[in-house]
């Protein structure tokens, strides 16, 4: 094994953070929970400083409406300043960071009349649920929108590259390191 600044005792929670960034430079720095080795790499499960959020458009009508997650980029930039001047009533700041939209500030309690639960399907195979907090709603230009924060933390996998900085993982090496990463995860859960 190699050794690392990202390393960690388990006792020391928090005690280390790195950044991500992401193509457009946009910076999200995060706790590193765990430091794993497969092969000789150091991996990092990685959790943001901020909480995650989402904002969904709202769409159709009475029962048939639903929630859909906004996630291009030129609508995310359109609706920025209205999601941050809402939360911003909140104690709430808005960030548009790497990989995710965070706000940093204190989460009002959790109210399971502000829960929402979202179904997620993927390559035809029904994943998890999701639950998710509303944290504001709000209209531009005639459109609702909604911002929630999911009740479970948004985790990610890096791994350290020769010079010592965090790369998130592309999805193809995830999957491919995944069974090993989650066998030392629960072992050191046991």
């Amino acid at each position: 094994m190699f050794p690392s600044e990202f390393s960690e005792d388990n006792e020391q929670s928090h005690a280390s953070s790195v950044t991500l960034t992401d193509e457009a430079g946009r910076e999200l720095t995060c706790y590193v929970e765990r430091s794993l080795y497969v092969d000789n790499q150091e991996y990092l499960l990685l959790l943001p400083v901020d909480s995650a959020v989402e904002i969904f458009a709202w769409q159709g009508d009475g029962e048939e409406e639903e929630a859909v997650p906004v996630e291009d980029e030129e609508t995310i930039d359109r609706i920025f300043g209205t999601a941050e001047a809402v939360l911003a009533e909140q104690n709430l700041v808005l960030k548009h960071t790497a990989f995710a939209l965070t706000v940093a500030g204190e989460l009002p309690p959790v109210e399971e009349t502000e829960l929402f639960t979202l179904e997620i399907e993927e390559d035809g195979t029904e994943l998890e649920p999701e639950q998710l907090q509303l944290l504001a709603s709000f209209y531009h230009e005639e459109q609702e929108y909604a911002v929630y924060t999911p009740l479970d933390p948004l985790l990610f996998f890096a791994r350290a590259n020769g010079s010592g900085k965090p790369e998130l993982l592309s999805p193809e090496e995830f999957r491919k390191v995944q069974p090993q990463l989650e066998e030392q995860l629960f072992d050191e859960m046991e």
